[in-house]
């Protein structure tokens, strides 16, 4: 059986916490060849993003389209997009070269604080990219922006989900992490018809930096392998939980997450 592969757009993280970095790491550990095209490379690490250097539009096309004439990804995911006019390059390269299993982590403001996405951007996703995607991953703050709803209760985010369902997401996923109850965290999969819930323990500790980029790379490269959505969530949720609560406990800030973690855990068992 040939190799499967899985395709980031997004930004670099050169602290290696977020970003194509966590994204590469998230599939080469869950057994999938990672492709990436870079939409922006940042000066970061744990205190904060530094600066921001965006590539052109016209150049992450031809990341895109270099990789889908060889290498074709079984599965895409998008992260830190920047621009209206990026968005529109993707999707133009999405539509030519039919690439359809995508799964958009809308990437909004970074852990320090430091704007991502502008308001023409947001409202270009949601027209032109979230129709395409297979899944989305908006965290609760993410999810209001998209939705133009506030998110206090488990019944908000429901709804949450069934309006970016009806934005034209597949399967919408509304990460808990931002209103953790009772020492717990849950997340929300809707499947167009049931709600999916997955409890994890709340984990104290500041070193959370990309656990969305993770959690979102773990569910592209499970999609890439063939599995369901409902495999994908549950195998994406284990990942990222081991990672925050094996944590590396390193920079003086947002550290990152512990990527070898799930993989190390499965080899125990095995």
């Amino acid at each position: 059986m040939s190799i499967r592969k899985a395709l980031t757009i997004a930004g670099s993280d050169s602290g290696g916490g977020a970003g194509i970095q966590a994204d590469i790491k998230t599939f080469q550990e869950l057994g999938v060849f990672g492709m990436s095209a870079l939409t922006a490379v940042t000066a970061q690490n744990t205190q904060g993003v530094h600066s921001v250097f965006p590539m052109s539009p016209g150049e992450l096309g031809k990341q895109i389209e270099a990789v889908a004439l060889d290498l074709r990804p079984d599965a895409i995911k998008t992260g830190m997009l920047w621009s209206a006019e990026m968005i529109e390059e993707i999707v133009q390269q999405l539509e030519e070269h039919d690439l359809k299993v995508v799964i958009v982590d809308p990437v909004m403001i970074a852990k320090g604080g430091a704007s991502l996405l502008n308001d023409e951007a947001v409202e270009t996703l949601k027209r032109r990219l979230l129709p395409r995607a297979f899944a989305a991953t908006p965290n609760i703050p993410e999810a209001e922006v998209l939705t133009g709803r506030r998110i206090q209760t488990m019944d908000d985010r429901k709804k949450a989900a069934e309006d970016l369902h009806k934005l034209g997401v597949r399967y919408p996923i509304i990460k808990g992490g931002h209103l953790p109850e009772k020492k717990t965290v849950t997340d929300l999969l809707f499947d167009g018809e049931t709600f999916i819930e997955i409890t994890n323990p709340f984990i104290e500790t500041k070193h959370t930096h990309g656990t969305g980029c993770t959690f979102s790379a773990a569910l592209t490269a499970q999609i890439a392998k063939g599995s369901d959505i409902h495999e994908a969530f549950e195998i994406a949720e284990s990942f990222v939980h081991m990672a925050v609560a094996n944590g590396l406990n390193i920079g003086s800030g947002h550290g990152p997450t512990n990527h070898f973690a799930y993989k190390q855990r499965s080899m125990r068992e095995g």
